[in-house]
């Protein structure tokens, strides 16, 4: 059986780039006498196993009042300059393709963002740099969160599915940097200043009938599946105020990710078959250290099998929808025998999660 599948990838590291320990520093400047127990919160920092992340700006800014126009504006202009470099640096990864692919041969482009707004989408401004065809369909995906990135590749396969000779182009920025409130004291901000960092990420994604010349096995997606919890609006997400975006964090996600993970994946593993024990590749997105260790417990996993994702968080933190992407990446450019299996998966707000079986075939 054929199948759609993810033929290249590509990320971006943003310029600015800070160790864990000088963020811990500037937060403390920036929250100093106005968090009560201050130095006892700030262990979140050391606690969450992340060594460096990167930013679209650097520190000075944050010690600055932004409006919300300043910062949207400033989403724009980089959102669009980010998404430039990663889809032509997708199109173009040898790792992966033999041939470069034109961007007038995308029919589909899915763009992925929940840190900005842009009426016409960030895909339609792209669209004016690089030579798309003006017959390209545009899906710009809002709200989703760090589930986003897998859910764009969930929509990307369901196009494919209807049009087997589509190529389509899974595009995921966040620049979480731009939403900090250096004015907001809530636990919920002092664990998002923590963990949260800038990314973006793009993933190309081809129907049945695209034949491609590729460097190496290549996952196939076999299926995908969405799951929501009802009720669960203050899960995660934003607060929308005058100034920009306040972040929603609650601290029962990893109980909730324990008790709820599990009986969707192996749900959905079991309508095709899948066993847990056969999934190799584990493609989770690392929403935090307490997150992957959830993971674990729900799914029966060893440390081994999230090991890239920690590696993903200690160097790039939680960069929101790109983030399964990078984890991705790394999956595609192991060696992978044909016939292995895997399982992308993220979760996000709704509360909501996104789980896509993945085949690796010659």
């Amino acid at each position: 059986m054929r199948l759609p599948k993810i033929a290249s990838i590509a990320t971006y590291t943003p310029p600015f780039s800070m160790p864990q320990a000088n963020i811990e520093l500037l937060t403390q400047e920036l929250f100093q006498n106005k968090i009560p127990k201050l130095e006892r919160l700030l262990k979140v920092f050391e606690n969450g196993q992340i060594e460096t992340r990167h930013f679209c700006v650097p520190a000075q800014w944050y010690r600055q009042e932004h409006t919300f126009e300043e910062r949207n504006d400033l989403y724009i202009h980089l959102a669009t300059e980010y998404s430039v470099t990663v889809i032509k640096n997708c199109l173009s990864n040898r790792m992966f393709l033999e041939n470069t692919i034109s961007t007038e041969e995308i029919d589909a482009i899915f763009f992925v963002s929940s840190t900005g707004i842009s009426t016409p989408s960030i895909d339609a401004r792209v669209m004016n740099i690089l030579p798309f065809s003006d017959r390209v369909v545009r899906l710009p995906i809002w709200g989703l969160g760090c589930a986003g990135g897998a859910a764009g590749i969930s929509r990307a396969f369901d196009y494919c599915k209807a049009y087997p000779k589509a190529k389509v182009l899974v595009v995921c920025i966040e620049l979480c940097s731009l939403t900090f409130q250096k004015n907001d004291y809530s636990k919920s901000n002092l664990v998002g200043t923590s963990i949260f960092a800038d990314g973006a990420a793009c993933a190309l994604v081809c129907g049945d009938q695209v034949e491609l010349n590729q460097a190496k096995p290549m996952p196939h997606i076999r299926g995908s599946a969405s799951k929501w919890m009802p009720n669960s609006e203050d899960v995660m997400g934003w607060n929308v105020k005058n100034s920009g975006f306040y972040v929603v964090f609650a601290k029962s996600i990893p109980v909730i990710i324990a008790k709820w993970l599990g009986p969707f994946i192996h749900t959905f593993l079991n309508e095709h078959d899948v066993k847990t024990q056969q999934i190799v590749n584990f493609v989770a997105h690392p929403g935090g250290k307490k997150v992957l260790s959830a993971y674990e417990e729900a799914l029966q996993l060893s440390t081994e099998q999230t090991n890239i994702s920690r590696a993903i968080l200690k160097h790039h933190g939680n960069m929101s929808s790109p983030t399964v992407l990078y984890v991705l990446e790394q999956f595609m450019l192991k060696e992978n025998e044909a016939n292995t299996l895997g399982l992308l998966v993220a979760l996000g707000p709704g509360f909501s999660g996104e789980a896509v079986l993945l085949e690796w075939r010659d």
